[in-house]
């Protein structure tokens, strides 16, 4: 049984984590937040320390060093901008981390990661879920066993309608989220990659606070995205749930079905992980690159290959 520590325990994502321990049959020790909203904690994990105060947690998890009780893994889910110092408390003190995607903002951050890698011994796994789907895994097997000069034609829509909430929290500030492209969308940006190979071209096409659009050219595939929060872009077959969401990838005019099959992929991934099998810093080199350059980048005026949404953001003005 390893024994673990939980970075970001009131966020989204928090939940998938506290059920992956318990599955693969280990330990929560200790978790940290600086939001108290931590009752889910109590259906998996109600004896864990819980603390509000990084320096707490951080004393709490020397406090057992010296104990001879170490901490096997920290696992990461605090806001994007804090995964790197997270990261690097996490390896300095020799303990392998388990972070939530994106791993870093920047493509340096990556070459520093693999420095305390060096350095302290410890080991950095990512959550790259999308790769272990079964309609992913069987897509990368389809375009590996087609002919190796296909090229194909490849569609990304992702529509997730968010409050105003959003923009007054860290997910709307750039420089601690990523923007829209990297929040909501890295995750598609490395499975592009997983299946269709290196990435050959990288064209922003749209970009505000709330919207992005763009091209992508890999080794087999020629892909128009389109990402966004805001609500007036949902088209009327939208699922309308907690937040309404739109989301559809094509292949040659297919549509890719993956909408479920999600539920166990943070435990299947842990389970990786925990047989040395994780997805490490390098993993992720792709799809960091990818969202820095549409982060940064000039955006295309007059774009030749678009996304078919692309001329609703000009209609709508």
């Amino acid at each position: 049984m390893k024994r673990f520590a939980l970075i970001g325990a009131s966020g989204y994502i928090a939940p998938r984590h506290l059920k992956a321990i318990k599955e693969t049959n280990n330990d929560l020790v200790v978790a940290m937040d600086i939001n108290d909203s931590v009752g889910i904690m109590d259906s998996h994990f109600p004896n864990a320390e819980f603390f509000t105060e990084f320096e707490e947690f951080e004393g709490f998890v020397e406090d057992q060093k010296l104990k001879g009780e170490t901490i096997d893994y920290v696992a990461i889910c605090s806001p994007n901008y804090l995964h790197l110092p997270h990261m690097k408390y996490a390896l300095k003190n020799g303990i392998d981390v388990i972070c939530e995607k994106p791993l870093v903002l920047n493509v340096e951050d990556l070459d520093t990661l693999k420095l305390y890698e060096e350095k302290y011994g410890a080991k950095v796994n990512s959550i790259l879920q999308l790769r272990l789907h079964p309609s992913i895994l069987a897509l990368k097997e389809k375009v590996a066993n087609a002919p190796a000069d296909k090229i194909f034609d490849v569609d990304l829509t992702y529509l997730t309608s968010r409050g105003k909430w959003y923009m007054k929290s860290w997910k709307g500030f750039d420089h601690k989220s990523g923007g829209v492209a990297t929040n909501i969308g890295v995750h598609f940006y490395d499975m592009l990659h997983f299946i269709f190979g290196d990435i050959v071209k990288n064209e922003v096409h749209y970009r505000d606070e709330k919207t992005s659009a763009g091209y992508l050219e890999y080794e087999r595939a020629r892909v128009r995205w389109f990402l966004s929060i805001d609500a007036n872009h949902l088209p009327e077959n939208a699922v309308h749930g907690e937040k309404s969401t739109f989301r559809s990838i094509t292949i040659e005019g297919e549509e890719l079905e993956f909408s479920g099959g999600f539920t166990d992929l943070h435990t299947q991934s842990y389970q990786r992980v925990l047989e040395g099998k994780g997805y490490g810093v390098e993993d992720n080199r792709a799809a960091i690159e990818t969202v820095e350059v549409i982060r940064n980048s000039a955006i295309i005026k007059k774009p030749i290959y678009y996304h078919p949404y692309f001329e609703r953001l000009y209609d709508n003005k």
